[in-house]
């Protein structure tokens, strides 16, 4: 059984960002009785339309009619979720809402100025249960197993000897007074530095576009360095499967990494705000 399974039914389930699409697709698949419906919209569709098939997407309002309870990420990318929980809120519907990551709490449930704020949280880990009982001191927090972390750090098998550098990229948001996207930066950062990581100059790297990167993107940056390719992996576990070390901003590909036995490095350079992961184990460049 997983922890979907004791939430009142039917349930809803809202999600668009990959992070939490990802947790609630592994609860679910550990569950004995699915969700009676799903909205997925942008990443979220692909994984679940890849892992279930579309049996259970609905559109619309008619997510909730006769729900007991709607489950939704906490994504930046769409307001899906938080239109969600505020239709919740009016029926008078229990709504649980997981947070995939270690930052920006409260932010995640504000929009144009309004807060929702749901009637439970669920995270995957001890860093982000305490950080959300002290965010949301008035509401409860559970921490379950992060079963999609656990699933793909499994998969990716042992560390190779002979492995390379995967670079998991995303967008930065600032250019941090610089004039060139953060995310380049770091990566430029990461090319000219590695050396003080143990990476010699010949070692090959993969990078590995956010899921919301446009096609292309990084296109003239790999074309300028002869010893990178775009990795094209299906999932995070095949990526990391060959990889050595894994480098990145502050994305969850660097837990995952770290979970999997990878070397995970933070890139950030020291003119960019620190790493927000509070893992210890994750080595800052």
């Amino acid at each position: 059984m997983g922890p979907i399974d004791a939430l009142p039914r039917p349930l809803a389930v809202a999600i668009h960002d990959a992070g939490a699409a990802n947790m609630i697709a592994a609860w679910v698949e550990a569950a004995v009785s699915p969700p009676e419906r799903v909205h997925a919209e942008g990443p979220a569709r692909a994984i679940w339309s890849e892992r279930f098939g579309t049996e259970a997407l609905v559109e619309g309002d008619a997510l909730l009619d006769g729900a007991a309870t709607l489950l939704s990420g906490t994504g930046w990318a769409s307001d899906i979720e938080h239109d969600a929980r505020r239709n919740a809120a009016e029926r008078g519907i229990r709504s649980v809402a997981v947070i995939d990551h270690w930052v920006n709490y409260r932010p995640r449930f504000e929009r144009g100025g309004a807060t929702r704020l749901p009637d439970q949280i669920w995270v995957g880990d001890a860093y982000a249960r305490a950080i959300a009982e002290e965010v949301f001191s008035d509401i409860p927090v559970t921490q379950h197993d992060n079963l999609y972390l656990a699933q793909q750090a499994a998969a990716a098998g042992p560390v190779p000897d002979d492995g390379d550098v995967l670079f998991v990229a995303e967008p930065a948001r600032s250019d941090w007074v610089r004039d060139r996207p953060g995310e380049f930066q770091a990566l430029d950062h990461f090319m000219a530095n590695r050396a003080a990581a143990g990476i010699g100059e010949h070692v090959p790297l993969r990078l590995r576009p956010h899921p919301s990167d446009p096609a292309g993107k990084y296109d003239d940056w790999l074309a300028q360095h002869a010893n990178a390719t775009l990795d094209r992996s299906s999932d995070m576990a095949a990526a990391l499967a060959g990889a050595r070390w894994v480098a990145g901003l502050h994305s969850v590909a660097l837990v995952i990494a770290l979970e999997a036995g990878r070397d995970a490095i933070s890139s950030l350079p020291p003119w960019a705000p620190p790493c927000v992961l509070p893992h210890e184990g994750i080595r800052r460049l």
